[in-house]
């Protein structure tokens, strides 16, 4: 099972840096292009990126704290927000942008707690 944990987190580490750096990307270009779910509102991406962010930094980094994890990013989501209010980005910053990452983030933390028991019950944490 040690080697199972292991190997997820590795996966899910290198995941992670691609999905952060689509995800900015796609936040701070001034045109991003249209995906199949646009339909279902700006939100629901914001909410779909972070929670991912979420669950590959849980499981990626498994002994950093929640709470840090939580932090840091939501920080994140706050900054892209920074950064869309710079108008020659021609996006619009929306303070519930960042509330919406943030909801996704707490609702993340739930699959990574899960894991983490399972790994400390398993004795592979």
């Amino acid at each position: 099972m040690k080697r199972c944990t292991e190997t997820i987190s590795r996966l899910a580490r290198m995941a992670f840096w691609p999905a952060l750096i689509f995800a900015l990307v796609m936040a701070v270009l001034p045109k991003p292009p249209e995906l199949p779910t646009d339909n279902l509102g700006d939100k629901f991406h914001h909410m779909l990126a972070f929670f991912t962010l979420t669950v590959l930094a849980g499981a990626g980094w498994p002994r950093f704290s929640m709470l840090r994890l939580a932090l840091w990013l939501s920080l994140v989501g706050a900054g892209i927000e920074l950064a869309q209010a710079i108008p020659a980005l021609h996006r619009m910053a929306d303070w519930r942008d960042w509330v919406a990452d943030t909801g996704a983030i707490l609702a993340g933390l739930l699959p990574v707690a899960v894991l983490r028991h399972l790994n400390r019950r398993s004795g592979s944490a």
